[in-house]
């Protein structure tokens, strides 16, 4: 099993978070999860707001276009990013099927 899959044109991301990190970076994998640092710590919604964000960036999408599916207050997360813009090449993800 891989960490990503295609939902139609959404971006399905199975992810492990590092709260309270000393820089936002993606990490490698976490057993089959993409492991994700992020300096916001684990309080208030805090490192959800903080990773929503992040991912934003990093597929050149709006921040709108990032939900969170599961995980809300563990550190396994499931987030889909809608119709991203980039992929990161270090990431390695494949490209959406046509």
């Amino acid at each position: 099993m891989d960490f990503h899959r295609w939902d139609g044109d959404a971006l399905i991301l199975d992810c492990h978070l590092q709260p309270k990190a000393s820089n936002d970076a993606f990490a490698g994998l976490h057993g089959e999860r993409l492991k994700i640092r992020l300096t916001a710590p684990p309080v208030d919604g805090k490192a959800n707001a903080h990773l929503l964000a992040f991912l934003a960036d990093a597929f050149g999408v709006a921040k709108s276009q990032v939900t969170l599916e599961s995980g809300q207050q563990s550190r396994q997360k499931r987030v889909r990013i809608q119709a991203p813009r980039l992929l990161p090449a270090d990431l390695g993800l494949t490209v959406r099927p046509t």
